[in-house]
């Protein structure tokens, strides 16, 4: 297959494309919202027929206990080796709305510093829906031109941003259809458009829930201040002693399992580009700030960390009210690093919690979901086929690095299936995901299409 056939199909049917993936992201498939659960199964009913109509096989809506997962194939030749794309349809909440400079389900395509050429403004446009869709019109231009080498099975869930929690049993009970040779995932990043990257490694994952529950009502400020604890107060201190003054975690046996990589290693991940200058600015900081004795490379790729998601309790409602609250509540979540355990790290901070609680309340401790860090080979066929695939179109090998965010399944797919997974990710880390004005580049959006089918060529030419 040559690159020149794979542009001109693109070139062609451009307009359609992003046409499509616009109608895709109009759809409010937040996994985590109760209310949404008719537009997740919406948007998996438009997943599957766009499957359809790029040529797939056997493409169905498979129930879970949870949101569904569409699967679809294209079995050429049983002989040939077969790539598994696992991607997800389902979105982060859009809160805060107020943030938006546009609505979150209405995308719109602006030009910015980063995206000269445009991007497209829109929840899940990034993280998953834009990266997800590559794959299927990577898939229709084969089918279309007849140069898929190889066969193709896709695996697109709806609770990836709630954890996946009901696709590790899915899997099991989809083992035999889903035989295969690799895992092909666009979930991540690049360093930049004209810096291309494939990462070799993800954080895992432990996320929690807290409850400090004091007095039995919320009481008078002035009557009892100073007489009863408060527990926005106490869970404040809670948190706060969980770093100590170098933002080293202060939990008993936290970092006992991890790896810690050596002088010439680290050597290796600072070749990739990095400002800290533009680092600031493009975050509007002062400072960076993290782990002592770490580079802000390392402390988002190397080291686990412990960052407070959410807190709330008491009023928080226009004007004053001195309320001295009866119960105060965080989310707290961990990012963790080889060989860390999210069960185990689930276990020390649940411990360590509990322990540090004063006699005036009570503290809850709740486990949301995990998962495990993961690292990849680079000497293994799938890897070098991505990279020499990223090398075509960019005209540059891309650097290897290591990814802050965490993908569950990856580490599932190794332990359930046997399968390896490639970062094949697009987007740039400045594409606002999880949060207000998400987006994702024109340019990488065409360039993904443009790449994944090389990736393919590829792969089975080194699989020979």
């Amino acid at each position: 297959m040559e690159r020149s056939e794979i542009k001109n199909y693109l070139d062609k049917n451009k307009d359609r494309f992003l046409s499509e993936l616009l109608d895709l992201l109009r759809i409010p498939s937040v996994s985590a919202d109760p209310n949404c659960a008719a537009d997740v199964n919406r948007t998996a009913e438009a997943v599957k027929q766009r499957l359809i109509e790029a040529g797939a096989d056997k493409v169905e809506i498979s129930k879970t206990k949870g949101h569904p997962v569409v699967y679809g194939e294209k079995i050429i030749d049983p002989s040939k080796p077969t790539v598994i794309v696992y991607g997800h349809y389902d979105v982060q909440p859009p809160d805060p709305l107020d943030l938006w400079h546009s609505p979150p389900f209405e995308p719109v395509i602006k030009k910015t510093e980063l995206h000269p050429e445009g991007a497209i403004f829109a929840r899940g446009s990034c993280d998953d829906k834009g990266q997800m869709y590559m794959h299927v019109k990577a898939f229709e231009i084969m089918m279309k031109t007849n140069t898929l080498p190889c066969n193709v099975k896709f695996m697109i869930e709806g609770e990836e941003e709630v954890g996946s929690a009901n696709l590790g049993t899915w899997i099991v009970e989809n083992k035999a259809r889903l035989k295969g040779d690799v895992i092909l995932i666009s979930d991540t990043s690049m360093i930049a458009n004209d810096i291309p990257s494939i990462d070799i490694g993800l954080r895992g994952l432990t996320y929690m829930e807290v409850e400090v529950v004091g007095p039995n009502r919320d009481l008078h400020s002035g009557v009892y201040g100073g007489a009863v604890a408060n527990p926005i107060n106490v869970l404040c201190k809670m948190i706060a002693s969980c770093h100590d003054e170098n933002n080293h975690i202060t939990i008993p046996g936290f970092y006992d399992a991890v790896t810690e990589l050596n002088a010439e290693e680290r050597k290796e991940l600072a070749k990739a580009p990095f400002s800290l200058d533009a680092y600031k600015k493009d975050l509007n900081v002062a400072e960076d700030q993290g782990e002592k004795g770490y580079t802000s490379i390392e402390r988002t790729g190397i080291r686990p960390t412990l960052d407070v998601n959410g807190i709330w309790g008491g009023y928080t409602g226009e004007g004053a009210k001195t309320v001295l609250p009866s119960k105060a509540y965080a989310k707290i979540s961990m990012r963790l690093v080889p060989n860390q355990s999210s069960e185990k790290i689930c276990e020390l901070f649940t411990k360590y919690f509990e322990s540090i609680a004063p006699k005036s309340v009570k503290v809850k401790v709740s486990h949301h979901h995990g998962g495990e860090p993961v690292v990849v080979s680079m000497d293994s066929p799938a890897f070098k086929a991505a990279s020499n695939a990223m090398e075509e179109t960019f005209g540059k090998k891309p650097i290897p690095t290591r990814g802050g965010g965490s993908i569950p399944i990856v580490a599932l797919f190794k332990d359930k299936l046997g399968l390896d997974s490639i970062l094949f990710g697009f987007g740039l880390d400045t594409d606002a995901l999880h949060s207000p004005n998400e987006h994702y580049g024109l340019v990488n959006y065409y360039k993904g299409i443009e790449t994944i089918p090389l990736f393919y060529r590829n792969y089975v030419a080194l699989n020979k």
